[in-house]
């Protein structure tokens, strides 16, 4: 029976929440790893995260080996995959459930486009709900957009069926770093009721005077905008991002209009 929390401690909770990347590790530097029983509740929390349709259409792949952790690392380019106490690959999965329908003798549809839709709404469901988890039990964590460095080498050693995407990689572990807590925009800005609002030029600067100091480094004050330029303006991080995840879509069987290579 669980105890009820208090709107104080509830916000205590979620402002303790820090995205690390330097992990506690054995005297030689390879992962401490959590006990059999703290792994067994954060993946329960995973699987009792809510889901569409009762489908369940995600995966997690445990990065257990050494050689699997380095090389993930080393792909995603976020060499903490290694020394995390635990490390995930979180994918959407609309493979499993047509071979449900095909073992209980039903034709699958087509249906590309939701499988990606649900099929990411799912994966993230599961790994918060396990992020959250680790969380209560005193880990930190960091989800890895840096899949999206080398997808198709990632989905061919992970050996992923069409109709499975690596959409992040998640590590955990016991924080080995002084994290500062990092700002989010304004409500106002996020939260709308009713209908969508959109933000005036002057509501915008405020938002970003506020996120500032995200991109702040020693001796230098925080610039979002530029660090943000970086990953999404033209010829930023995200554009050169672009042609790979469309193109591992179509490997995958999951862009509307072209079957799996």
């Amino acid at each position: 029976m669980h105890r009820d929390l208090t709107p104080e401690q509830v916000r205590a909770f979620f402002d303790g929440h820090r995205t690390v990347r330097q992990y506690v590790t054995q005297p030689g530097g390879s992962p401490q790893r959590l006990p059999d029983d703290e792994l067994d509740a954060i993946l329960h929390a995973a699987q009792r995260a809510p889901t569409d349709a009762t489908a369940q259409l995600y995966s997690l792949i445990w990065l257990d080996s050494p050689e699997v952790r380095q090389q993930m690392a080393e792909l995603t380019t976020n060499l903490h995959i290694a020394t995390a106490s635990e490390a995930f690959m979180v994918c959407a999965d609309a493979h499993r459930v047509k071979r449900i329908l095909e073992v209980s003798g039903r034709q699958p549809g087509h249906w590309p486009a939701v499988g990606v839709h649900f099929g990411i709404g799912d994966a993230v469901m599961a790994g918060t709900n396990l992020l959250t988890a680790a969380e209560m039990l005193g880990y930190q964590g960091c989800w890895i957009g840096g899949v999206l460095n080398n997808l198709e080498p990632i989905a061919t050693a992970l050996k992923l069926p069409p109709e499975v995407l690596p959409f992040a990689a998640l590590t955990i572990g016991k924080s080995a770093e002084q994290t500062p807590y990092r700002p989010r925009l304004p409500r106002p800005l996020v939260i709308h009721t009713d209908e969508y609002r959109a933000a005036t030029d002057a509501k915008l600067t405020e938002g970003i005077d506020l996120m500032n100091p995200i991109a702040d480094r020693p001796g230098t004050p925080g610039d979002w905008g530029k660090l943000l330029g970086a990953y999404f303006a033209a010829d930023g991080g995200m554009e050169h991002r672009e042609p790979k995840l469309v193109e591992l879509l179509k490997r995958q069987g999951m862009l509307a209009g072209t079957p799996a290579k």
